[in-house]
């Protein structure tokens, strides 16, 4: 019985595991597989709560671990990420031929652009918005603000689509500071937004009750067939979209 109620737990410390091996590519610059490895803790943590709720398995100590281990995959890892790509943009990149943090480097000696800084910017409203879930009882079945998992997808989508689709216009677009300084105030804003937001969470499997999510997730099918990796921003922009035209009406829907 003991252990039947820790498999969520041990769910939640995956995302942690994943999250924590993103944070330590992406502070060497290899966002590809920092991305990855979020990509692999986002998807323990859409199970977790699954899990928790198949076997019937919920706590509050569950909720505590989850918004730790969401602070470090969907928190950490995208403001390092954002960190990164202001910091090629800017011309000093930092990884581990730039520069390191361990001995025989000081502080004065790491080359870093002070306005890269403003990536860690994602991370803080990540803490601040993780923090005000666990208190606000208004998004039991659905989400007010962005919800981290989704931001840290529309973060890391970028060093994909720069990896994986180096259309001239992509490259452009994804390399300019401005955009990069836009994103990163956009994604503070909507992760503590007074926005209502349906969530993914399907508690029958009828498409009466559920046809919103299931034309959002048809319409993110095809998005992915047509655009590959530049569908998840703009996945993410039909998700935001599509809550505010159901705003008028029950946000559970």
């Amino acid at each position: 019985m003991w252990i039947k109620k820790q498999i969520p737990n041990i769910i939640t410390l995956l995302n942690l595991f994943c999250g924590c091996i993103g944070v330590i590519f992406a502070v060497h610059g290899n966002l590809e597989l920092a991305a990855l490895f979020a990509g692999l803790g986002i998807f323990f943590d859409f199970f977790d709560g699954l899990a928790a709720r198949l076997l019937n398995a919920q706590s509050e100590l569950g909720l505590q671990l989850d918004s730790l281990a969401d602070m470090v995959t969907s928190g950490v890892v995208p403001g390092i990420v954002m960190f990164q790509l202001l910091s090629q943009v800017f011309g000093s990149p930092f990884n581990e031929t730039s520069g390191s943090w361990g001995s025989g480097h000081t502080i004065e000696s790491v080359d870093i652009s002070y306005l890269s800084l403003l990536g860690l910017l994602i991370t803080l409203a990540s803490a601040y918005r993780l923090a005000k879930f666990n208190i606000d009882t208004r998004q039991t079945s659905s989400f007010i603000g962005l919800p981290t998992p989704a931001n840290t997808l529309l973060i890391l989508s970028l060093p994909l689509i720069l990896k994986f689709q180096q259309e001239a216009w992509i490259l452009e677009v994804v390399h300019n500071k401005w955009f990069l300084i836009g994103l990163t105030l956009v994604s503070c804003y909507l992760l503590n937004a007074e926005i209502g937001l349906f969530a993914l969470k399907f508690k029958t499997w009828g498409f009466k009750e559920n046809k919103v999510r299931y034309i959002f997730l048809i319409l993110t099918a095809i998005l992915i067939v047509l655009l590959k990796f530049v569908a998840i921003p703009c996945v993410i922009l039909l998700y935001v979209l599509m809550s505010l035209v159901l705003r008028g009406e029950k946000i559970s829907v």
